[in-house]
């Protein structure tokens, strides 16, 4: 990147945000009269000229005006925006937020992902964690018809999958609460990438002298949940905040939007850009992998537990964005969900409690 001298850079930084606040494309006479750098109007305009050819600035067809490229916005964030810190209110709402008796996994990440949206006023997004090394609590087998029984696996984090599975031959209720207490007993306290589906059955088979095929039904059950457990979920909060900027009150790019968020696949594979790369992410516009997101900007962090990186929450809007308070949002509350993560996961630095 070209070297930008410090005139250039001061009007570049009241360029942006002055489009930043306002969405309107930035005239010379903008800069000179609001935010008095001490130039007159056609220095200003003839480095904004300059600022255009380098490729920091673009102009609209409609307006003599400009606006910020991708590429400004990019050494905006990296060398010229003022950093943010939250106000005493806002850190309030996020403590008052999460002293919520929350004592499951989705419940905490769902409630942290209202509250970033409430505060930065975008959409928020957040990733529930890989959860293959938390460690299983109990399984239940309940009878639900005379070929249908209810596998329940619990997690020390609090999350319940179940899943449903058909048998020829279902035990008895008293049978089937024997069965409970020994899989539980087997279980409980086992990490879930640790357990052993076949090994289930053998055990099934020799201490409660269920039938082969009944057994495989329910160790199926019981591998369907893990699945469920492994399996990330994305939360979505502030979906319609998109509307409160101009940009995006157009059907089409109101419909747009609306597509990627209702689209699973596109939503986990900008998270877990995140994952991947762990701490503060902030992809401007072209700067997205993915296609279908090259008109926004997504800036994401990752929550960890003992070091280890959990998950990862963040925003998604236009390129236009506040990036100082987002960051300054996303900085504060990822230390919140980890803090909070350890609570519910009752872990402590040494392991378990």
């Amino acid at each position: 990147m070209m070297l930008i001298d410090d005139r250039k850079k001061l009007i570049l930084k009241a360029i942006i945000d002055s489009y930043i606040d306002t969405a309107e494309p930035v005239g010379s006479r903008t800069i000179a009269r609001k935010h008095g750098i001490g130039l007159s109007s056609a220095t200003i305009r003839n480095e904004m000229s300059d600022l255009e050819e380098r490729g920091f600035l673009e102009q609209p067809h409609t307006s003599s005006g400009r606006i910020p490229s991708d590429k400004g916005y990019r050494f905006y964030v990296d060398q010229l925006m003022s950093k943010k810190e939250l106000t005493p209110r806002e850190i309030q709402q996020i403590k008052e937020a999460l002293k919520m008796r929350i004592g499951e996994l989705g419940q905490l990440i769902s409630q942290v992902s209202a509250v970033v949206s409430d505060i930065t006023k975008y959409t928020s997004m957040a990733m529930t964690p890989q959860m293959n090394k938390s460690v299983l609590k109990s399984v239940q087998v309940l009878p639900v018809d005379f070929d249908k029984m209810l596998v329940i696996v619990i997690t020390n984090a609090g999350v319940v999958k179940n899943s449903l599975v058909r048998a020829p031959v279902i035990p008895s209720p008293d049978s089937l609460q024997k069965l409970s207490s020994m899989l539980s007993l087997n279980l409980g306290g086992v990490m879930l990438d640790n357990i052993n589906i076949d090994d289930l059955i053998q055990k099934m088979k020799t201490e409660t002298n269920l039938d082969n095929e009944t057994a495989i039904c329910i160790a199926n059950g019981i591998s369907d949940c893990l699945c469920q457990v492994f399996a990330s979920d994305v939360y979505l909060e502030g979906t319609s905040n998109i509307f409160n900027f101009p940009e995006f009150r157009s059907v089409p790019k109101a419909k747009q939007f609306f597509d990627i968020l209702n689209t699973k696949k596109i939503l986990c594979a900008m998270m877990r850009m995140s994952v991947e790369n762990g701490g503060i992410k902030v992809r401007i516009g072209t700067e997205n992998e993915i296609k279908e997101i090259k008109d926004y900007s997504v800036v994401t962090t990752t929550y960890v537990l003992n070091d280890q990186i959990m998950g990862s929450i963040g925003v998604i809007g236009p390129t236009r964005m506040e990036y100082a308070k987002v960051i300054a949002s996303l900085n504060y509350i990822r230390k919140a969900i980890s803090k909070e993560l350890m609570q519910i996961m009752e872990l402590g630095p040494g392991g378990p409690r």
